[in-house]
């Protein structure tokens, strides 16, 4: 699962995420550890007795989650094998491939970018000689994934937070026109703003997108005043600027962008910002002051002169595939629509050797919760549905993605490149590390609020005993931070289930979170409930059982802000 608690780094496409969660990019994995390092499958644990369908689900995530499989990076030979044992499963399970040239695999070209040099940024006030800015005290650029080199010269205007959200009464770009122009905006989003909605307007592709939406050529964000000591200094954060990202690859080799004509041109410092704000009518203090303040507006602000960008981003191509089954609709008419159900198949691969850390220490970082069993629940959903009887009635597929780990790739890839008419997919339903530590109690869906997905996944969730349950941590903003997003913002209701946190639920959720969550102790060693994976199938079993023989399709619910503003992009 991409990171659920700061996640936002791996979206960002600045180095503004970094500022805001004081933390660095995650390190490309080491070396591959000698052979000696694995360790093969526990003795106690395969004679362990389990009914068949328990003992069928843990068979896929011992292999997945294996040493052997080194953490499934994407673009690693190990991912390329769990992708062949995915497509197998599916032959086994009688679904008919759906990828490329007849197959089961769909490729991804990827490329890794970063930045290329230091850049360069020039300040020319009005009326005034240019300054340089300094690299690393001044600014840290930004490396541009849709273009190797990048250059922008041009007026900028203060826009707040850059955000524009109806339904809060806030627009950061009222009275003013940015067309052409770079805007220069604080990162993050308003607390008084919904969990969801406010991990959402956080991350910089959203900022980005809402930017190019108003014709600006570029975006530089600011160092945020804060009351109280800084976690880092600016300075601190100049050693990551030329740390590697990853998405999916263009014809050209370079890599895709959600404003492809807006790109993040870098950070400014405090001390920057007061430089482009000199001669302004508003002065630079008083934004800084408003900043410190509980939940700020922000007013835009024309500043005086012109800023002059250059950078350079490097790219190394790389390849994965998406794994692709379905089982046809048998209704002349439904049949042609088409329900998704979907799981990352990738984890984080092999941690870096840390100083002072033994040399046979557990580097692996396993992915049995994150997301081995959801893929595991992927196979064996397929298995239930041909093994009923029973065809349903729209088509069903089902879809194990690569690069959720790197920024939600695979899934975007897919959405941008889908194997079935984009028009034809009428929801999506997400699995997405089920931590099935505990006898779950409740359920939580995100997304089943927005759209008529709702009632079908209640009555679902009731048929197994237990009930829905809210968000219990809506300022994580689950909902926007997993692949069925990608969905979501091609128009198509989606939604991303988890067992619940009722009764000893959440303090195991929290633990796992802490201990285990993208650290080798997700493996088989946790007293995985084997049982209530079987539970977590056929709850979803029968929510997709529900819309795939349902009469109408799934639709966003009226005045649904992601269903507002994602509307028609399937007809584009």
């Amino acid at each position: 699962m991409i990171s659920k608690i700061g996640a936002l780094a791996l979206l960002a496409l600045s180095t503004s995420a970094l500022a805001q969660t004081g933390t660095a990019p995650a390190a490309q994995p080491a070396a591959t550890p000698p052979a000696s390092s694995y360790t093969p499958l526990d003795v106690a644990a395969i004679n362990a007795p389990l009914p068949a369908d328990q003992a069928a689900m843990k068979a896929h995530v011992l292999f997945l989650a294996s040493d052997a499989m080194r953490g499934r990076e994407a673009g690693s030979p190990e991912f390329d094998i769990a992708a062949q044992y995915v497509a197998a499963q599916f032959y086994a399970a009688g679904l008919r491939p759906a990828g490329d040239a007849g197959g089961y695999l769909q490729t991804v070209p990827l490329t890794t970018y970063k930045a290329a040099s230091k850049g360069d940024m020039v300040w020319t006030g009005k009326g005034a000689q240019p300054q340089t800015l300094v690299f690393g005290e001044d600014f840290v650029p930004s490396a541009n994934p849709a273009a190797a080199e990048t250059s922008v010269s041009a007026p900028v205007v203060f826009v707040g937070r850059g955000i524009v959200a109806p339904q809060y009464k806030i627009d950061d770009y009222a009275g003013v026109d940015v067309r052409g122009k770079i805007v220069a905006i604080f990162a993050g989003a308003p607390d008084s703003f919904g969990g969801e909605e406010r991990a959402y307007f956080s991350s910089p592709a959203t900022k980005a997108w809402i930017a190019a939406q108003h014709g600006a050529v570029g975006v530089v964000t600011i160092d945020t005043p804060r009351a109280g000591p800084r976690a880092r200094p600016f300075s601190a954060l100049a050693q990551y600027y030329d740390s590697p990202r990853m998405t999916w690859a263009k014809p050209d080799g370079t890599g895709t962008s959600p404003a492809a004509s807006t790109p993040y041109l870098g950070m400014l410092s405090q001390a920057a910002a007061a430089k482009l704000f000199a001669g302004a009518r508003t002065p630079w203090t008083t934004i800084a002051a408003q900043a410190q303040g509980d939940n700020p507006v922000y007013k835009p602000v024309a500043l005086a002169g012109t800023l002059t960008v250059t950078t350079k981003t490097a790219f190394t191509p790389g390849k994965s595939s998406n794994v692709i089954g379905v089982i046809p609709g048998t209704d002349p008419v439904l049949g042609k629509e088409v329900v998704i159900l979907s799981a990352h198949l990738d984890h984080i691969g092999v941690s870096p050797e840390r100083p002072g850390q033994p040399t046979n220490a557990d580097r692996i970082n396993n992915g049995a919760l994150d997301n081995a069993i959801g893929i595991a629940s992927l196979i064996e959903e397929a298995k239930k549905f041909t093994a009923s009887g029973q065809p349903p009635k729209r088509t069903v597929m089902f879809l194990a993605v690569t690069g959720e780990e790197k920024g939600l790739v695979g899934s975007d890839y897919f959405a941008n490149h889908p194997t079935v008419p984009l028009k034809t997919i009428v929801a999506d339903v997400n699995l997405d590390m089920p931590v099935l530590l505990y006898k779950f109690e409740d359920m939580i869906v995100f997304g089943a609020d927005r759209s008529t997905l709702g009632p079908i996944v209640k009555t679902a969730v009731n048929a197994q005993g237990v009930d829905l349950s809210p968000d219990p941590m809506p300022e994580q903003g689950f909902f926007v931070r997993s692949d069925h997003f990608n969905f979501v913002k091609q128009g198509i209701p989606s939604v991303f289930l988890w067992p619940g946190m009722k009764g000893e639920g959440r303090a195991k959720f929290e633990d796992f979170l802490s201990h285990r969550y993208h650290r080798p102790g997700d493996d088989l060693t946790q007293p995985i409930l084997w049982d209530q994976g079987v539970r977590f199938v056929a709850t979803n079993y029968a929510i997709a059982r529900q819309i795939a023989d349902g009469p109408v399709r799934p639709m966003w619910n009226k005045g649904d802000y992601f269903g507002t503003t994602y509307k028609g992009v399937m007809t584009k």
